[in-house]
């Protein structure tokens, strides 16, 4: 018996002054092609609300449909590839429903990372460190998320990027938790620290817009030390440089429990409760709300 013809469409998304390129291929999923670019676009502008505009100025985005699959699977993000100054490969089921595309993370947690310069493999941490810690706090400021949703997921995910006992600092130390949770426990500490310096006038956000406003995205390979700087430029204060310096090849470990007291986090039986007489309940708010 023959087999069907395999699905594929290509359209132009357009964000802002960026344009995406998308092209769908393998099985026909059962969530129509116009609920597809709406989950394409609802994750591009969340990007672009967090740095100001998306990152790069054109993108493809491969998705590809995996038979008997149900769920966003699995993405994977390269620069400077086929012609684009980025390139997005996105796995989905074929039985991927609408809720599933609602409230995935994955698309916005790649597209996020178009807005770093490739950096050295020792430095990798930073790159899944930034976006999985912008990825909530970008879907929220787009409506995608509750504050609860996103203190919960961090007050959940961090302790995962504690040192362990052989660590050995987050350029010498390369496990999952270290890469993605110590880099994004990196960030949240950067974060906090640039709104107590900048009497919370200017934060993580501010910092890695910057890097994009000076034509920094992952089509570039930049070391890391620019990057800082470029960064630190931007709120005058050296604090990622700092940061760097201290954590890159020593295993700092973060008193988290003494930082959701400051900030002003618990969590209830109900989910996440907030105490606005907190010490940095004032940064905790403006982490969301820059």
């Amino acid at each position: 018996m023959a087999q069907p013809a395999a699905y594929r469409t290509t359209d132009v998304l357009k964000v802002g002054s960026s344009s995406i390129n998308v092209v769908i291929s393998g099985a026909k999923p059962d969530v129509s092609y116009d609920m597809l670019l709406a989950y394409v676009g609802d994750a591009a502008r969340a990007v672009s609300h967090y740095y100001g505009t998306f990152p790069v100025d054109r993108a493809q985005l491969q998705i590809v449909v995996v038979p008997g699959r149900a769920g966003v699977l699995q993405g994977t993000t390269w620069g400077d590839r086929d012609g684009f100054p980025a390139v997005v490969l996105l796995r989905i089921g074929e039985h991927t429903s609408q809720d599933d595309l609602r409230t995935d993370w994955k698309l916005t947690h790649e597209f996020v990372h178009t807005a770093l310069p490739s950096l050295p493999d020792d430095q990798h941490w930073l790159e899944e460190g930034i976006a999985t810690y912008v990825e909530p706090i970008a879907r929220y400021q787009s409506g995608f998320l509750t504050k609860q949703q996103v203190w919960w997921g961090m007050v959940d995910g961090m302790p995962n990027g504690e040192p362990g006992n052989t660590d050995l600092g987050l350029d010498n130390t390369h496990t999952w938790g270290r890469t993605y949770w110590g880099g994004a426990l990196f960030c949240l500490v950067a974060d906090i620290q640039i709104r107590q310096q900048t009497k919370n006038a200017l934060g993580l956000q501010d910092a890695l817009a910057a890097i994009v406003r000076a034509h920094g995205s992952i089509k570039d390979e930049w070391p890391i030390e620019r990057v800082l700087l470029v960064a630190d430029k931007r709120t005058g204060t050296t604090v990622l440089e700092d940061l760097y310096k201290s954590w890159r090849a020593t295993p700092v470990k973060v008193d988290l429990i003494g930082l959701w007291s400051q900030l002003g986090i618990s969590n209830g039986p109900k989910g996440v409760l907030f105490d606005d007489s907190a010490h940095l309940a004032d940064v905790r708010d403006s982490i969301l709300h820059p």
